[in-house]
């Protein structure tokens, strides 16, 4: 009995049923089309056949999770190459090649956060790692083959009752314990549930509870995340193209209106991510981390949280949303008066669509990495 089966990534033997399923299937189309012919060239008539055959096409030449991820793989030299400025990773070669790692990321992105790593990874001749992906994203089966064609599992956090919930979260418990002591695979995984649409990255206490479930009778808090190499990932992005996505959304659960996400918008929220420009966007990995015998989940939580505040790379539009919002830091030093002003007028730019109250949302997101990184800066004084 495969107990993983309904959550795991899918294996070689699986790879030419979903495959055959995903070309087939006319919501998967509208999705490609959208994201290689934004604007009017997808209502074109043509389209539609032209980007099946290619599908087609291309798919004839995947038998494997290997191939797939060759695939995936060009895509996301594609998106460095087309999407961003710079991207630097640091602190990979740090680490052991033959250890098997919990990352734990804080999370902007909703694919490229773990893909941008996965492809450095792969340059450099790392193993790459399974993805932990929230089934809120999963509405659509076909949503759920794609991100486990590429080494995603699937936590499910949801069910109708209390005991449904907690045997979901068990199951990625007791997934990611055989995938690190097992399968020889390391696990990529955000700091919380849902992106840092606010940019406070802050470290769950309830996600290392769930971690821990399937050891908890066996190990201890800190002896059981000392064994699993925990290695915090700070990310940054110079530009988000979902700034002001997640500047309304914000707004509207500030101001008591309820916030109804539209059909497909978190995929859209994924297209905009992929073929937005990012500018400069950095990669930061600890040594894995180890804690005392005492540690609690929220003492561990706070010293993964510092640690990835304490690696984040803040860029110029950092500053320049400070400077907007009439916050004033030292540090911004590290950036020409030149580079805060072109920055400052890039977010103003991007400020003109949107309600006063979204408009400090959106500032706020670039502006809080600054402010996280003064306040631990006077914790350790």
């Amino acid at each position: 009995m495969d107990l993983f089966k309904d959550i795991r990534p899918y294996t070689d033997s699986e790879v030419s049923k979903v495959l055959e399923s995903l070309t087939s299937n006319p919501s998967v189309l509208r999705a490609l089309i959208g994201l290689q012919f934004p604007g009017i060239i997808s209502k074109l008539p043509f389209i539609k056949f032209f980007v099946k055959q290619k599908l087609i096409s291309k798919v004839k030449t995947i038998h494997t999770i290997d191939d797939y991820q060759q695939v995936f793989k060009g895509l996301m030299e594609k998106v460095v190459q087309e999407s961003i400025s710079t991207l630097s990773v640091n602190g990979l070669k740090e680490l052991n090649q033959n250890d098997n790692h919990l990352y734990i990321s804080n999370h902007r992105d909703i694919t490229l956060d773990a893909a941008l790593l996965a492809l450095n990874m792969h340059q450099l001749g790392f193993k790459t790692f399974n993805i932990a992906v929230g089934n809120n994203l999963m509405e659509e089966t076909w949503a759920s083959d794609l991100f486990r064609l590429n080494k995603s599992f699937i936590i499910q956090r949801s069910g109708a009752t209390k005991k449904e919930i907690y045997s979901g979260l068990l199951l990625a418990s007791q997934f990611i314990h055989r995938s690190i002591f097992q399968d020889n695979d390391s696990i990529w995984i955000a700091q919380k549930q849902g992106r840092a649409k606010d940019g406070i990255d802050e470290t769950d206490p309830a996600l290392l509870k769930m971690i821990h479930l399937t050891q908890r009778k066996t190990q201890s808090i800190g002896d059981y995340f000392n064994s699993l190499k925990v290695v915090p990932v700070s990310i940054s992005y110079e530009f988000d193209p979902n700034d002001q996505l997640k500047a309304k959304e914000l707004y509207s659960s500030l101001s008591n209106s309820s916030y109804v996400k539209e059909k497909d918008e978190d995929l859209k929220s994924i297209a905009n991510g992929i073929t937005g420009f990012k500018g400069n966007v950095n990669i930061n990995l600890s040594e894995p981390m180890r804690f005392a015998d005492e540690d609690d989940y929220q003492t561990i939580a706070e010293k993964i949280s510092d640690s990835i505040v304490s690696m984040y790379k803040l860029h110029a539009t950092n500053f320049a949303a400070c400077n907007l919002l009439q916050l004033s830091y030292q540090d911004q030093i590290t950036y020409s008066s030149e580079e805060i002003e072109e920055a400052t007028k890039i977010l103003q730019d991007r400020l003109k669509n949107l309600e006063n109250g979204a408009r400090s949302k959106l500032l706020e997101q670039y502006a809080n990495p600054v402010v996280r990184k003064f306040k631990f800066k006077l914790k350790l004084n």
